[in-house]
């Protein structure tokens, strides 16, 4: 594999709505923009697609030995407290021989909690 073997898996809950895809996407586009060796992707839980498991292998089929999970959600909700741990033990007996990493929801990183205040505050343009 040319690129890294860790990569990175933007997850969120979905939506009927293209639209609602494109702030993820451009997270997605950030990352691949600043370490264009990491490989990153975007999954879904429902209503849209690809789902996780779709990603993941893809990923593995291109040689990713390492996945980071990142729960793109502001807080950690039944989603990322239910779901998302049983899809990824599914994951892990599927894949053995993968590393599976979840963060925390990243709404929870003081770093996001501090962003989003400095924006709340900000004076809005006229």
């Amino acid at each position: 594999m040319t690129t890294s073997s860790s990569a990175v898996v933007l997850f969120s809950h979905g939506s009927r709505d293209p639209l609602w895809r494109a702030p993820l996407e451009a997270v997605a586009a950030h990352i691949q923009a600043a370490q264009p060796h990491r490989p990153v992707a975007c999954a879904y839980l429902e209503l849209c697609e690809p789902d996780l498991g779709q990603v993941v292998q893809t990923l593995v089929d291109k040689g990713a030995a390492a996945i980071t999970v990142v729960p793109m959600f502001l807080g950690t909700g039944k989603h990322a407290r239910e779901d998302l741990p049983l899809l990824v033990g599914e994951l892990r007996t599927q894949h053995p021989g993968i590393t599976f990493h979840v963060q925390q929801a990243i709404g929870e990183d003081t770093r996001m909690t501090a962003l989003m205040a400095h924006i709340a505050c900000e004076t809005p343009a006229t």
